[in-house]
C-alpha cells in the first residue's frame, strides 16, 4: 500500500537501508571553519548561527528543470562511465577534457558538455524504489512522523517566488509526464504542482462545452454572487483557496498564449526526438521562453528499472528511439534552445534518479540492480561545465574523492540546498508556521549539529 509519497512499504526490506548522515565532528569543524571563519564557531555560538552564517546563495538562476530519471539510471554506464568487458562497443567511450562519455549512447549531449558538470560523489540514502524517489524530491527522510506534511522542492521555490508569479497565467510548479508524487504538503494549495502530460496539440480542458460567450456569462454570473465574500477582509481559508483557484482557472480559459505553449510542429518533435520525453522538453522549452510563470519544471522520465536486458533493451546506443537515445536527444535539444533563447545562464538544469546501480558485470538477467552510489548531470544557470565534480573508484562502488569542500558523499540534501542557492533562496531558512509543531527546516540538519550546503564548487 502506497502512501503519500508513493512509497510502496511493502518493498521495505528492513530499517537497515535507512543510514544515518556520517559526519564526523572532525569533519565539520574542519570544513565549517573555512566556509563562515573560525569565530564563528566558539562555543557561545549557537549552531543555528553558523549555518545562517555561511549562507550565501548564488541567485544565478530564475529557472530550474529538474529531470527526474525514475527507476535509478545506471551510474557506471551513463554519468560516470566505467569500462570493462561488459562496455558495448556501440556506447563508443570518449574523453572530453579528460572527462570519460559514453558517446554512442549520448550522442548529441556529447555536445553539451563544455556546458555541464558530472557530479559523481553523490549517494543515495536508500536503495528503495519510493523512499529514495521522495526522499529526493523533498530533501529530507520521508518516514520521520515531522516529515509528514514536507512539501516538494517546487512548492518550496513557488512559496518564496509568489510575490514573482502572482499574476502569471501558469503556477510556479509544473510537473510534466507525472500524475503524482509529493506535492504541496503543508504548504497552500496554490504551491502545489501542476501536472501535464504533452502530447503537442495544446493544453486541453481549457475551453467551455458552451463557447467562450457562454462562459463569460457564467463566469460573471458567478464574480456577482460571490462579490460580497470576496469583499470581506477576513475571507476563511477555505473560501480564500476557492477565489484564488476561480482566478487563476480564468486565466487558463482561452488563452491562446497557454495553449500555443503546449502546441508542437511536427519538425519540432522530430527534434526533440519524437518522444514524451522529448514533448515534455519542448514544453518546457516553450514555457520558459514564453515567461508564463513556471519557474521550477519536473520532467519525469520513467524507465531506469533495469534488472534485465539493460544493453539490448533501455542502452541499445545503436536504437535511436531507445530510452537512453530519447533521453539524449530530448535534453541536449533543450540546452540547445535555451542557449539560443538566451536562457540558458537563467536556467538550473539536472537530471537524476533516485539511486545507481550495481557495478562490473551484468547480473544474471542481463541487467542491473539497486546500489546506493550515483551520479547527477547538472548545467546552465552560469556553472562552469567541461568537467566533473568528484570521483568514484575504478569499479564506481564508492566515492574515492568527494571533489568539494565538505570532503563527503554529496547527498539529496545537498542537491536541494543547491537549487535554493541557485534560485537566490536563503537553504537555511526555518518557517515557524509548520504543523507539526516545529520549524520547518528548507533544507533539515541532523540533531542541529551536522549540515548539509549547496555545491557551489559548481561554480568555480
Amino acid at each position: 500500500m502506497r502512501d503519500r509519497f508513493g512509497i510502496d512499504w511493502s518493498e521495505m526490506p528492513g530499517v537497515h537501508l535507512l543510514r544515518r548522515p556520517h559526519l564526523t565532528r572532525r569533519w565539520f569543524f574542519r570544513h565549517a571553519a573555512s566556509a563562515v571563519g573560525g569565530y564563528a564557531l566558539l562555543p557561545s555560538r549557537p549552531m543555528e548561527t553558523v549555518a545562517q552564517a555561511a549562507a550565501q546563495p548564488k541567485g544565478t538562476a530564475k529557472y530550474v528543470v529538474m529531470v527526474n530519471m525514475t527507476g535509478g539510471p545506471s551510474h557506471i554506464d551513463t554519468f560516470d562511465l566505467k569500462e570493462g568487458a561488459w562496455t558495448p562497443s556501440a556506447f563508443e567511450p570518449t574523453s572530453f577534457n579528460g572527462v570519460r562519455w559514453p558517446r554512442g549512447l549520448f550522442p548529441k549531449l556529447a555536445g553539451q558538455l563544455e556546458s555541464a558538470v558530472l557530479v559523481r560523489s553523490v549517494q543515495s540514502w536508500s536503495a528503495v524504489h519510493g523512499l529514495s524517489q521522495a526522499w529526493m524530491q523533498i530533501g529530507r527522510n520521508p518516514v520521520p512522523s515531522v516529515n509528514k506534511y514536507a512539501p516538494h522542492i517546487g512548492s518550496v521555490v513557488s512559496l518564496e517566488l509568489a510575490a514573482e508569479t502572482a499574476d502569471k497565467p501558469l503556477p510556479a510548479f509544473l510537473s510534466l509526464n507525472s500524475g503524482n508524487g509529493p506535492e504541496n504538503g503543508y504548504l497552500a494549495p496554490e504551491h502545489g504542482p501542476f501536472y501535464v502530460n504533452p502530447g503537442g496539440n495544446g493544453l486541453g480542458n481549457t475551453a467551455h462545452p458552451a463557447g467562450p460567450a457562454a462562459y463569460d456569462r457564467r463566469y460573471e454570473l458567478l464574480m456577482q454572487l460571490d462579490a460580497e465574500e470576496r469583499a470581506l477582509q477576513t475571507l476563511g481559508a477555505g473560501t480564500a483557496e476557492m477565489v484564488s483557484w476561480n482566478l487563476a482557472a480564468r486565466r487558463l480559459m482561452y488563452n491562446s498564449e497557454v495553449d500555443g505553449a503546449f502546441r508542437f510542429t511536427t519538425e519540432e518533435r522530430a527534434r526533440y526526438g519524437n518522444s514524451g520525453f522529448g514533448n515534455a522538453c519542448l514544453a518546457a522549452r516553450n514555457l520558459l521562453k514564453a515567461g508564463l510563470g513556471p519557474r521550477f519544471i519536473q520532467i519525469n522520465i520513467g524507465g531506469w528499472d533495469n534488472h534485465n536486458n539493460i544493453y539490448t533493451g533501455p542502452f541499445n546506443a545503436a536504437n535511436a528511439a531507445s530510452l537512453a537515445r530519447q533521453f539524449d536527444a530530448g535534453l541536449a535539444t533543450l540546452m540547445e534552445d535555451l542557449k539560443g533563447a538566451g536562457l540558458f545562464d537563467q536556467t538550473l538544469v539536472l537530471a537524476l534518479g533516485e539511486f545507481g546501480r550495481t557495478i562490473g558485470a551484468l547480473n544474471t538477467t542481463s541487467g542491473r540492480d539497486h546500489f546506493l552510489q550515483q551520479a547527477v548531470f547538472m548545467a546552465g544557470a552560469g556553472i562552469q561545465g567541461g568537467r566533473a565534480i568528484g570521483s568514484t573508484d575504478t569499479q564506481g562502488r564508492a566515492t574515492a574523492e568527494p571533489g568539494w569542500s565538505y570532503a563527503r558523499d554529496i547527498r539529496s540534501e545537498d542537491i536541494e540546498a543547491t537549487i535554493y542557492s541557485a534560485l537566490g533562496i536563503d537553504w537555511t531558512k526555518i518557517r515557524y508556521d509548520y504543523p507539526a509543531g516545529r520549524g520547518f527546516e528548507y533544507v533539515p540538519r541532523v540533531n542541529n549539529e551536522e549540515f548539509y550546503y549547496p555545491i557551489h564548487e559548481l561554480w568555480g
